[in-house]
């Protein structure tokens, strides 16, 4: 088994040469670690949906109860690369275990919280152990898969999170009205225990050691100039879909007109489109790495401006919010396999970075939107916020694709100067 500082090969697709023939199927293994990111996915956002049960029970106000779902993020974004440095002498299998057992521990925490400040603690907690977890478990699903069937693996992987948008998410909020806010949380500490026993049986052990990785070796990475550029793709990815999706309802209720209660099947069809996305785009992405990265953000530009255009209309914007959630994502296990690779030496840094762009370009582009929100634009203010950040994903992705020909081109010329 490679260690966590060594290089992950790319197909040779990626280094000019032929293209190379995926599996049929991926490892179980593959599998194991998408049930650890549908939870990871439930609990980041079915807070979402307990919010009144959380405020009233702690005594809060709805807008601060709000900070439960912020802290999260903010947890995320740091949580990712940090654990990723201090867990970077230890073998990735045991990172996962530990990971996953604070996250079964800070749910008994939430579960069992008396006080508002407890909670927070606890949420983010939570956050950094999810980031150790998520950038792990990326590059083991990639190794485990192999150099041809990698993006694929992470689509699999990042579909399990999209998966707790349809399943978790909606179970974990309609559970709690049953049984009050805390049996979600309840729930997911048995799951999360439950995975830990999983991830210990499927995760290999490291024989070869990862004491020979330093912290100087791993900050190397930084000076990838292709990865500054996948970072720069990932943030505007995920900011100019999630930038409109965070406020989705008051499109849908006040520009289209439509019933509130019909904005949860909007939703889910988002969800699925989503889910689908992830799976698609990971398939694509193995044979078309740099084609995908590109497709992908221009169709979600079209998409987010016919939203804008459209939004008057319920039957279309419907239509565009699910088309929006298969092509918006779509490119996302792409480029965390991008990331993972230009990283070099650092696969596992990458992951976390890549991890961290993702929130924090969401984390900008809500905030970003929920300032146009209050603008004279309105309620499309959001989607034109997002159709802008979108937009801006071309600029990296095509030049990462012109950097490709460059580097190809003088791996071509290089032997014959050798002769």
């Amino acid at each position: 088994m490679t260690t966590r500082g060594e290089t992950l090969h790319a197909p040779a697709d990626l280094r000019g040469g032929g293209p190379v023939h995926p599996p049929a199927r991926l490892p179980l293994l593959v599998y194991v670690l998408a049930l650890g990111t549908f939870l990871m996915g439930t609990t980041e956002f079915v807070v979402a949906g307990l919010l009144p049960e959380i405020a009233g029970d702690v005594q809060v106000s709805m807008a601060r109860a709000g900070l439960l779902i912020t802290v999260f993020a903010v947890g995320m974004i740091v949580g990712a690369p940090l654990m990723a440095m201090l867990t970077l002498r230890l073998p990735p299998r045991l990172t996962l275990i530990l990971a996953l057992g604070i996250f079964a521990a800070g749910h008994v925490v939430v579960a069992l919280s008396p006080s508002f400040a407890l909670l927070l603690a606890a949420r983010f907690v939570t956050a950094l152990a999810t980031g150790a977890f998520w950038a792990v478990a990326n590059v083991v699903a990639a190794r485990a898969a192999g150099p041809a069937a990698s993006s694929r693996a992470l689509g699999v992987v990042g579909a399990g999170a999209m998966l707790a948008n349809v399943v978790g998410v909606p179970l974990g909020a309609f559970a709690g009205q049953l049984m009050g806010w805390r049996g979600p949380f309840w729930a997911l500490a048995v799951l999360g225990a439950a995975a830990m026993l999983l991830i210990a049986r499927q995760v290999p052990r490291d024989t070869d050691g990862d004491h020979a990785v330093s912290v100087r070796s791993e900050l190397s990475a930084l000076r990838s100039g292709r990865l500054w550029l996948t970072l720069a793709a990932c943030a505007t990815t995920a900011g100019g879909v999630l930038s409109t999706y965070t406020y989705i309802s008051p499109l849908l209720t006040d520009r289209a007109d439509l019933a509130a209660g019909l904005v949860p099947l909007v939703l889910v069809g988002f969800g699925v489109g989503a889910l689908a996305g992830f799976l698609v785009g990971g398939r694509l992405g193995d044979r078309h790495p740099y084609m995908t990265t590109i497709a992908a953000p221009a169709v979600t530009t079209v998409l987010l401006l016919a939203i804008c255009l459209l939004s008057g209309y319920a039957a279309p914007t419907m239509v565009l919010v699910a088309l929006l959630g298969l092509f918006g994502l779509g490119a996302n296990p792409v480029l965390i396999s991008l990331g993972v690779r230009f990283a070099g030496h650092a696969p596992t840094l990458g992951s976390a970075l890549t991890v961290s762009a993702f929130n924090l370009g969401t984390a900008i582009g809500s905030w970003i939107a929920g300032l146009a929100l209050d603008s004279p634009l309105g309620a499309t203010g959001p989607a034109a916020v997002g159709t802008a950040i979108a937009a801006l994903t071309l600029i990296p992705t095509i030049t990462i694709a012109l950097t490709r020909r460059r580097h190809s081109a003088a791996a071509h010329t290089e032997p014959h100067r050798q002769q």
